[in-house]
């Protein structure tokens, strides 16, 4: 019996503006795409904010209007979206039965500091000097430590644990940032 595979693609991104989502569903054909519904619920939200009008293979770049976290200005001014976790669910008619739903831990402010970080560190020498060398072996292990929140929330279903070393890697990127003279808050 044929069936659909429902997937989404969840990239991570620089644009502190843009939820990006992908379909990435492997659809047969002769199979009924009924009632296509793409539901977003932010961190701190309750319910949902449902995107109806999708085709399967769409390809999203959701921003804080269509998805229910900007009501004003819509078009005009972008909010940024806040890192955290997304519950992101995909369904098809029956709604209840053909879903496929992902929890997304959003990592753009850090990804963002980071790279602003490198920015800062004096890395004009091909062997860096020992201070920053020391900065750069800490940037490392706080990336690691972002790829675990990451693959707590996303793939070890434990959100609370994944926020929490989440929230761990960004005070202490703050902290190298003071370090390194570079001092951007998100």
């Amino acid at each position: 019996m044929a069936t659909n595979k429902l997937a989404l693609d969840i990239p991570d991104t620089l644009n502190d503006c843009v939820l990006k989502v992908w379909d990435s569903s492997i659809y047969s054909s002769g199979v009924p795409t009924e009632c296509p519904k793409l539901e977003i619920t932010a961190p701190g939200f309750q319910l949902p904010s449902i995107v109806s009008d999708i085709q399967p293979g769409f390809n999203l770049n959701l921003t804080a209007c269509q998805i229910g976290m900007q009501i004003h200005n819509c078009g005009v001014q972008f909010n940024p979206l806040p890192d955290g976790v997304y519950i992101i669910r995909l369904s098809y008619s029956p709604n209840d039965q053909l879903y496929v739903e992902y929890n997304h831990l959003r990592i753009t402010c850090a990804l963002n500091k980071i790279n602003k970080i490198m920015c800062c560190l004096d890395l004009s020498n091909c062997q860096p000097i020992q201070p920053v060398e020391a900065q750069l072996r800490e940037l490392q292990q706080l990336w690691m430590q972002l790829k675990g929140a990451k693959s707590n929330v996303e793939y070890c279903h434990h959100p609370k644990k994944g926020l929490a070393m989440y929230d761990y890697v960004v005070g202490q990127l703050d902290k190298l940032a003071c370090a390194c003279g570079c001092q951007d808050k998100c």
